[in-house]
């Protein structure tokens, strides 16, 4: 393709445009040139400086940091608005505030949008939206990932229900590409009111500490209609929404850190639901085994430990991208590769709330399992839960109905399944965690697991009460009963022998094992009822 610059500056094209009697078409060319010059200035130098000392970047800056250097095909850049209330049709709004189009993130196929604060505060009108529509549908066509990077003052008040309508057309698409292709949602300003819906939608959210905030409603609003005063951060910075509300997935401490990571996501995913992921391979032996996996669990079987340890320790090179991190932290989601295949992971984390299911927990994994199962990518699950968390306040928030997401979750997805269990795994908990009769593949044990209808302690008081309180030694009594009932219950081997255990194996070999499993599940096809969809208890 001829480079435009190139004939514009090269004196011997111009003269010889001249001599041929075609100043008509140099002056066409040029004048795109100079179209195209100030659609890169965006809101001018003034508005990019203020963006600038606010500690943002423009939005072609961050595109910039996304894409492959020079890949980057603008698409729409002459949209303009079709608005003529409140003087529109005088102003001029460059790209109508967002820029979209398409390009490459390390060799792959990207389609994103970018809203432009410098732009009418990247306010989203018609035009607006039916640009990042437009490359949402190529997205879906081509069967590849979609970004959007928020930087919004809202819907654009000026253009009424055309802007409302907007972000209705929006909400479909995300919802059409649900499981389709992967959604990323980039938080990089104030993403407010209906605004917010769109990333909630999407299969992640990004924000970046300081500068990211999202909210239905804005601070003012809330003093005034409930008294209440709070910040723009506490009330919807990335702190709080990676930590209490579990609407973001990731907190960045910067933006460049902030693209940094999406690169590390993206290659873990697939382009598509009927693609798998990029394989990588490692030098890390499939057939590792680690010794230090045999000693890990506490001889107490209530002293907590990390599991990510156990997780490290089994994909390969350690790498392991957590998920949700700062959110529900007694249960831990994230990407990892085994044999150089994109795996996803669901692990209780002993070490906070010893691992129990609540409310949170069950939301965070559910959601993470449906994506996975929507993608092709296997799930493994380490298992070390002591049950439900109980309490008036989990059951009044709906610890029933929550709970019944992961068991729903499990249940409904068919890519191969891989449970290790290595310690506790009681009750409902047991059943909740990947079991084989939610639909587990392979189900492995550490001889550390503990499979009981509860643990020692409870079980003992219920079964031994009236014994207990008729002997001599109530104390001693108990701790003997206890003990009784740990050798004869809590143990893999009943569950072994029932096959609800396919195999109790040493930890050392943990690795090797569950490579194995998933290159025999490679080939797996499963089929669930035909039906329209079903009804996830939301």
């Amino acid at each position: 393709m001829v480079n435009l610059l190139t004939i514009i500056y090269d004196p011997v094209t111009i003269l010889n445009i001249l001599r041929g009697g075609k100043m008509a078409t140099f002056e066409k060319v040029n004048d795109l040139y100079m179209r195209k010059e100030r659609l890169l200035r965006g809101g001018g130098e003034k508005r990019i400086a203020k963006q600038h000392e606010a500690g943002k970047k423009t939005a072609r800056e961050r595109l910039n940091l996304l894409f492959d250097e020079g890949s980057f095909v603008e698409v729409d850049a002459f949209v303009e608005t079709r608005g003529i209330d409140f003087d529109m049709q005088n102003k001029k709004i460059p790209g109508d505030g967002v820029i979209t189009g398409y390009g490459t993130v390390d060799g792959r196929l990207v389609f994103a949008s970018s809203q432009d604060f410098t732009v009418m505060g990247g306010s989203l009108g018609e035009m607006h939206a039916k640009k990042i529509t437009k490359v949402m549908d190529m997205a879906m066509k081509m069967g590849a990932p979609f970004i959007s990077i928020n930087d919004s003052g809202g819907a654009r008040i000026e253009e009424g229900i055309d802007a409302l309508g907007g972000f209705g057309d929006i909400f479909f698409r995300n919802t059409l590409a649900s499981g389709v292709i992967p959604q990323i949602s980039v938080i990089m300003g104030p993403c407010a009111g209906g605004a917010v819906y769109s990333p909630a939608i999407t299969d992640f959210v990004f924000m970046v500490d300081k500068t990211s905030h999202m909210f239905i409603t804005g601070p003012q609003v809330i003093k005034a209609v409930t008294g209440e005063e709070v910040s723009f951060d506490a009330l919807g910075g990335a702190a709080a929404h990676n930590t209490i509300s579990g609407v973001a997935h990731f907190d960045c401490p910067t933006e460049e850190d902030c693209f940094s990571q999406i690169k590390k996501l993206l290659s873990f995913l697939p382009d598509n639901n009927l693609s798998d992921p990029e394989e990588i391979l490692s030098n890390d032996d499939i057939n590792r085994l680690d010794a230090d996996l045999n000693a890990i669990i506490p001889d107490d079987p209530n002293k907590p430990y990390d599991m990510m340890e156990i997780i490290s320790r089994t994909v390969d090179n350690g790498d392991f991208f957590e998920i949700h991190k700062g959110f529900a932290k007694n249960i831990i989601v994230g990407f990892a590769r085994i044999g150089g295949k994109t795996v996803g992971i669901v692990a209780n984390q002993p070490k906070v709330a010893a691992g129990v299911l609540d409310v949170d927990a069950s939301d965070k994994a559910a959601r993470f399992i449906r994506f996975c199962d929507a993608f092709n990518i296997p799930l493994i699950t380490f298992t070390d839960v002591p049950g439900y968390l109980p309490g008036v306040a989990q059951e009044h928030s709906g610890i029933i109905r929550h709970g019944a997401k992961l068991l729903y979750a499990f249940s409904e997805a068919t890519v191969p399944k891989i449970n290790v269990i290595v310690r506790k795994a009681y009750g409902g908990a047991y059943i909740a965690m990947n079991s084989k009769h939610l639909g587990a593949d392979m189900v492995m044990a550490w001889p550390t697991a503990e499979i009981a209808v509860m643990g020692p302690d409870g079980a003992a008081n219920i079964i031994f009460k009236k014994e207990i309180a008729e002997s001599s030694d109530p104390i001693e009594f108990r701790k003997q009963k206890i003990q009784e009932y740990r050798d004869k219950f809590s143990n893999p081997y009943i569950a072994a022998a029932r096959g609800y255990v396919d195999d109790v194996i040493e930890p050392a070999t943990t690795r090797q094992r569950i490579a194995s499993a998933l290159d025999m599940l490679a080939s797996k096809r499963e089929t669930r009822p035909s039906k329209k969809h079903g009804n996830i208890p939301l």
